[in-house]
């Protein structure tokens, strides 16, 4: 996993390869962390590393499941002084309720929501016994609202961000905050996916399907990634000592 720089800040972005996520450790590099980010896979990794280095930057990696109890426990005892951590591992699907399997509701809670409650029990309290610290979960509009069609993803959303308050109000007053970011749809592949899943059950070609979301929110656009880091660095920065337990919302003015 390497050696850290001596002085740097050390940040720990789980699901950090792709999407979303190269955006957060794109930005807190450039802010001078010394960041490991995680993910599934290494080839995505290794374009993530390449990346940055063309730009003379760089990042330290490591092929973790989020969802692995025990990966993530040696994760954080390998990496015993983070200051930062983002949970930004996440999947979606769309189906209506009586067409959602079991192993769907897994699938997502387990990503979702599970993986983050073992990222904040592993590194938070390390941060508590420091007496400081900064975790931000990546959530979604989703687990502020609901949306037809997105039991799952929506449920295990809400979880998220249930998980988040409960965590801050645990270690409030310690100079550790937790929070979240509730992005409307980004231009991902997630998003991407979700497009192809409208065209394929309404008919609508892939102009029309993007229309559709764009119309959804109040920017109308999709967010950018960077507008989603952008955010993140806010809440990991020192800026933030009073912000806790927060639901930070991106969509441009919508009702949640």
């Amino acid at each position: 996993m390497g050696e850290h720089p001596r002085g740097a800040r050390q940040a720990v972005v789980v699901g950090g390869s792709r999407g979303i996520g190269r955006a957060i450790v794109r930005r807190l590099v450039t802010d001078g962390l010394d960041v490991l980010a995680t993910g599934r896979s290494p080839d995505a990794l290794g374009a993530l590393r390449g990346g940055l280095v063309d730009d003379g930057l760089s990042v330290r990696t490591a092929v973790v499941d989020a969802t692995d109890e025990e990966a993530t426990a040696a994760l954080a005892e390998a990496e015993p002084e983070v200051d930062v951590l983002v949970y930004n591992a996440g999947t979606s699907s769309a189906a209506p309720l009586q067409r959602t399997s079991v192993d769907v509701w897994r699938r997502e809670v387990d990503v979702n929501a599970t993986g983050a409650f073992l990222a904040l029990r592993a590194f938070v309290p390390g941060m508590v016994a420091r007496g400081h610290g900064r975790a931000v979960v990546v959530a979604s509009t989703a687990g502020l609202s609901g949306s037809p069609y997105v039991s799952a993803y929506a449920a295990a959303k809400h979880a998220a961000v249930g998980l988040v308050r409960a965590v801050a109000a645990e270690v409030a007053g310690r100079g550790v905050t937790v929070n979240a970011v509730c992005p409307h749809f980004v231009r991902t592949d997630m998003t991407a996916a979700t497009l192809e899943r409208i065209e394929a059950a309404t008919g609508r070609d892939a102009d029309e399907a993007r229309a559709e979301l764009e119309r959804s929110s109040r920017l109308g656009r999709l967010l950018e990634p960077d507008e989603v880091a952008d955010a993140v660095a806010y809440l990991v920065s020192d800026l933030t000592v009073a912000v806790n337990g927060h639901a930070l919302v991106l969509d441009g003015g919508g009702h949640w």
